[in-house]
């Protein structure tokens, strides 16, 4: 790696991999800078991007390389990676204006940077390129083309106006929720599979299923379970919402309850969730259930209260781990059997812990926080520590009896005042400007550590992932 950093030395890189030296002249040659002339710079770095493109196409797959043709890779999408932060710096605003008509469209983010990618070729992957990248893959044998989602969002949340609509884009309830919500009303029942919907007394009943995996959160309970918070919250028959784990399958738990084991990391492993998926999740589904569910011709910013929301319940049985323990920090009153715990397990993870670094320093204060997200601290429901964020605790076979308790004690007189009452909360805590700018650090944080050699080390000490079946 001599050399690496100037001409020289990454042209010698590059033509150790045995790639056609008058092609690896012309690339870095092609190196550009941005003119602040939109058009001219979209040529100039479209051209740039899909030469190096080229290039490492003809390199063999990941798993094929040798040391050197590893290197030029990874040269290649460095290299690429430093010209599209160069690029968004400068246009980030400016293409999110393309892309949604001066923001006149909504578009979630799973759209936009499919979009991006063909307004501007190579500033993000297209599905075929994340395709040929992912499909089938385990996540140690990607490449990680989709770090360049992750580089472009953070760009568009950096911006304060492009962010604030992509915000305002991913808070809308999904398509399929108007149909759901009907069938919610003339029935009193939902089944979507990953998530169950039904009524106790003056509450929507949200029950999270993925008894296999202990019930985890994958590509496969993302949607519904967003869906089925679009519909709790649009409810007009309901007054609060109460999310609670399915009895699960597995041997160690099963016949029990569990609230959440988090991501799944057996479909993590084996390159089974998209990088995308944490960022669907933590602006889509979590902010939901923080922010409620916008519409759009209103600014869901707190100050102009364009959010419908009510309060959400939470009750915690056997754990909530990782993502489990996130959700826990959106909702309004947690209710935990006493036996139950809570971890954010990132350090054996390796990634980031959701929004959580943003809101759980506001329940334990910072010192616990740090402990349970960056060494691993268990914080039992029922320990001091615990009922920092559990607001009551019951025994595990009085849970029904207590929830019960929980959903009369909130609707016994009303709730004509949750949704004021949470957006002055809001005002003070997370307002959706300061969630926006965690959201662009987050975007680009994750990418990098979704890819990250580190985390398939972490899941093959921690969770012994390459013996567990997908």
């Amino acid at each position: 790696m001599t050399g690496v950093g100037t001409a020289g030395g990454e042209a010698d890189l590059l033509a150790r991999a045995g790639l056609a030296a008058a092609d690896v002249a012309a690339w870095l040659a092609a190196s550009p800078a941005a003119s602040g002339d939109f058009r001219s710079d979209v040529e100039r770095f479209s051209r740039y991007w899909q030469m190096g493109a080229a290039l490492k196409e003809r390199l063999p797959r990941k798993p094929a390389r040798n040391a050197a043709e590893q290197d030029a890779a990874a040269l290649i999408l460095r290299l690429c990676r430093a010209a599209r932060e160069r690029f968004l710096a400068a246009h980030a605003g400016t293409v999110y204006a393309a892309l949604t008509g001066d923001r006149t469209r909504f578009l979630r983010v799973e759209t936009l940077v499919e979009e991006a990618a063909r307004a501007v070729p190579g500033l993000t992957p297209t599905r075929e390129e994340v395709g040929r990248d992912g499909d089938g893959v385990l996540q140690r044998d990607k490449d990680g083309v989709e770090i360049d989602q992750g580089i472009f969002l953070a760009h568009v949340l950096a911006d304060p106006v492009a962010g604030a609509h992509l915000c305002h884009a991913m808070l809308l309830p999904r398509p399929e929720a108007a149909a759901q919500l009907a069938e919610f009303q003339a029935r009193g029942a939902l089944e979507l599979g990953s998530a169950t919907l039904s009524r106790a007394g003056k509450a929507a009943m949200l029950v999270l299923r993925n008894p296999r995996f202990l019930n985890a959160e994958d590509e496969g309970t993302l949607d519904l379970q967003e869906t089925a918070i679009d519909v709790a919250i649009l409810d007009p028959l309901s007054e609060i919402a109460v999310l609670r784990g399915d009895v699960v399958e597995h041997p160690k738990h099963r016949g029990r309850r569990v609230f959440s084991a988090g991501i799944n990391l057996t479909h993590l492993y084996h390159g089974k969730i998209a990088y995308l998926w944490y960022i669907r999740r933590d602006m889509g589904l979590v902010n939901k259930l923080y922010r409620g569910v916008a519409t759009p011709g209103a600014d869901p910013d707190e100050l102009y209260g364009g959010t419908i929301e009510k309060p959400w319940i939470g009750a915690v049985e056997s754990f909530a781990i990782g993502g489990g323990c996130q959700i826990l920090l959106a909702l309004d009153y947690v209710l935990a059997a006493s036996d139950a715990y809570m971890t954010l397990p990132a350090r054996k993870e390796g990634i980031i812990p959701g929004a959580a670094n943003l809101r759980m320093t506001r329940f334990t204060g910072a010192r616990i926080a740090r402990e349970a997200i960056l060494y691993g601290r268990r914080l039992d429901c029922a320990s001091a520590e615990g009922r920092l964020i559990c607001d009551e605790i019951a025994a595990p076979d009085a849970m029904d009896a207590a929830l019960a308790a929980v959903i009369e004690g909130f609707t016994s007189s009303g709730v004509v005042s949750a949704a004021g009452n949470r957006r002055a909360l809001r005002v003070g805590e997370e307002p959706l400007d300061l969630f926006r700018r965690y959201m662009a650090v987050y975007c680009r944080e994750q990418a990098y550590c979704h890819f990250s050699p580190a985390l398939i080390a972490n899941l093959e000490r921690h969770w012994n992932a390459a013996q567990r079946r997908a």
